[in-house]
């Protein structure tokens, strides 16, 4: 009788581990989809910039760059790769990301835990912020902040007093990603660039779950063959006027526009 007992207590045990959501039966989440991309454009991009944000505002594309002593926010010339308006980050500070909402300019800093912000107009800083984390990539969705610091998650902020409202964390097939960099956010999607790889990141922003990933292995080495001193991909910006997608890396000679396959 025992015997009997104690088979019954190891059938009803497994019975049990089959249905508790982590036996064979589970659904694995999908690996995300491939996209491909085409080269539309190519322009000049000023290879003395170490590219850690990219964006296009009402027309006019903005970037933030990074090493001590030669961060910078610009106002570029997309046809010259040159300065239309910059300024210099002071040389303890490390730029990073930087994003635009309401005619406002929000940049990181990398290890010194300070956000800037400025006026659209002249690039005048009119507040600095604390944040608790390093900063590396930022954009928004047309109310919030979205912050990468490197890791595997996205950071969700208010703007008028960069008040931390949530934590997003981001998987690729179940697990956590990594080395989140700068990001942009382009038709309720964040795309994001994974630093030290060639991968760009499109993620669902309710989920986290990256659903599909973009492989510039052959523009990297397309770079690469023009100058073999260039750094990692980095940058995407999107303009919503003209639905152009851009695209660079850290001091590289070129800046593209794509159109990515889906």
């Amino acid at each position: 009788m025992r015997k009997i007992l104690a088979l019954a207590l190891i059938i009803s045990f497994a019975a049990c581990k089959n249905n508790d959501g982590e036996g064979p039966d589970k659904p694995q989440p999908d690996a995300p989809k491939s996209i491909s991309y085409s080269i539309i454009n190519t322009y000049p991009h000023d290879t003395s910039s170490y590219t850690q944000g990219l964006i296009v505002y009402n027309g006019e594309l903005y970037e933030g760059t990074g090493n001590y002593g030669f961060s910078k926010l610009r106002k570029v010339d997309l046809l010259t790769g040159k300065a239309k308006q910059e300024i210099s980050l002071d040389s303890m500070y490390f730029g990073e990301g930087v994003t635009i909402l309401n005619d406002t300019v929000y940049q990181l800093t990398w290890r010194e835990k300070a956000v800037f912000v400025y006026t659209l107009k002249d690039f005048k800083k009119v507040k600095q912020f604390s944040i608790d984390t390093e900063g590396w990539g930022i954009t928004n969705d047309g109310k919030n902040l979205i912050v990468s610091t490197g890791g595997s998650d996205l950071y969700y902020y208010e703007p008028t007093n960069f008040k931390l409202l949530k934590t997003q964390t981001v998987t690729e097939a179940g697990s956590p990603s990594f080395n989140l960099n700068e990001l942009e956010y382009i038709d309720g999607f964040v795309y994001a660039n994974q630093y030290q790889y060639p991968y760009i990141f499109k993620i669902n922003p309710e989920t986290g779950q990256i659903v599909a990933k973009i492989d510039l292995n052959k523009m990297w080495d397309r770079v690469k063959a023009i100058d073999p001193h260039v750094d990692v991909p980095n940058g995407i910006a999107y303009d919503t006027a003209s639905k152009k997608i851009y695209i660079t890396g850290k001091l590289w000679p070129e800046l593209y526009e794509v159109q990515f396959s889906q």
